[in-house]
């Protein structure tokens, strides 16, 4: 399963991403919406 979290203190996402990523999860972290939409990402889709 595929979970973004969009975190502005990027020590919380990363904290969030090593326990969910051990937890079996794959994590995308953007500390905004913006980044993680930028163009040509179609592959986050």
């Amino acid at each position: 399963m595929k979970i973004l979290i969009v975190e502005d203190e990027m020590k919380t996402g990363e904290y969030l991403t090593k326990g969910l990523t051990e937890a079996g999860f794959v994590v995308d972290l953007a500390d905004n919406g913006l980044e993680w939409l930028s163009p040509g990402d179609d592959q986050r889709l």
